[in-house]
C-alpha cells in the first residue's frame, strides 16, 4: 500500500499535465491563462521539490496508508477536481482585470510564503525534538500552513474568474475544517500546554476564527 503523500505527488505531476495540456488545447490568449499556468504549475513544482529539499517533511505528512480506491480518489480529487480553476481559466475569453491580477498575485505570494515558513519551521522543530510547535508563524494561528494553503487556492480562483472556480477552495476548507477538528482533539491529550496555546491563537484566520 501506498501513502496518501505518494499519491498527492502523483496528482500533483497530473495537474502539471492537466494544465500543460489546457495550454495546448485552448491555448495562451491573454494575461490570464499566463498568470495561472505559472502560478499553479509552480506551485505543484515546488510541493515536490519541497520534499527533496527537505526529506524529512516525507515523514511528518500524510502518512497514512491508502489502498487502490484511496490512491485514485486523491488522484480524480487533488489531480483533476482542483484543476478546475485552470479549466475555467482557459476557457474565459474575458481579459484579466487589474483588480483581478492586484488580488491574485498578494494572496499567490504571501499564502505561499506562509505556507513553505510554517512547513519549514515545523520541520526544522520537530527534528530538532521539539513538542508542540507554537513560536514563531506558529504563535497567532495553529493552523497557519492551512491558511496559506487556502490563501494560495483561492489565487488561483480568482484568476480563473468564475464563481464555479470557488467551490475548489470552499471543499479544501471544509476538509480543512474536518482535519483540524481530528487534530486538536489528540493534541489535547498528546501536549499539556495545548489548552494554553488554544486560548492564546486562533484557529485559520488571525483576530477572527
Amino acid at each position: 500500500m501506498q501513502t496518501q503523500l505518494t499519491a498527492i505527488n502523483w496528482a500533483k505531476v497530473i495537474t502539471i499535465a492537466v494544465i500543460i495540456g489546457l495550454s495546448l488545447f485552448f491555448g495562451i490568449n491573454g494575461q490570464r491563462q499566463i498568470l495561472y499556468a505559472c502560478m499553479h504549475i509552480s506551485y505543484c513544482l515546488w510541493w515536490l521539490l519541497e520534499q527533496k529539499i527537505y526529506p524529512e517533511r516525507r515523514k511528518q505528512i500524510f502518512t497514512e496508508k491508502v489502498d487502490g480506491a484511496g490512491f485514485i480518489g486523491a488522484i480524480i480529487i487533488v489531480g483533476i477536481f482542483y484543476s478546475l480553476p485552470a479549466f475555467l481559466a482557459f476557457t474565459n475569453p474575458t481579459k484579466l482585470s487589474i483588480a483581478a491580477t492586484a488580488t491574485a498575485i498578494p494572496l499567490f505570494y504571501f499564502g505561499s510564503l506562509i505556507n513553505t515558513a510554517a512547513d519549514i519551521q515545523k520541520t526544522t522543530e520537530k527534528t530538532s525534538g521539539v513538542g508542540l510547535v507554537r513560536s514563531g508563524i506558529w504563535s497567532g494561528v495553529r493552523h497557519v500552513n492551512y491558511t496559506g494553503d487556502l490563501m494560495r487556492y483561492l489565487s488561483f480562483s480568482v484568476v480563473a474568474g468564475s464563481l464555479w472556480a470557488f467551490l475548489v477552495p470552499l471543499s479544501i476548507l471544509f476538509l480543512y475544517i474536518q482535519r483540524i477538528r481530528d487534530k486538536e482533539s489528540s493534541m489535547k491529550f498528546k501536549y499539556q500546554d495545548f489548552s494554553d496555546y488554544k486560548s492564546k491563537s486562533f484557529y485559520l484566520i488571525p483576530g477572527i476564527w
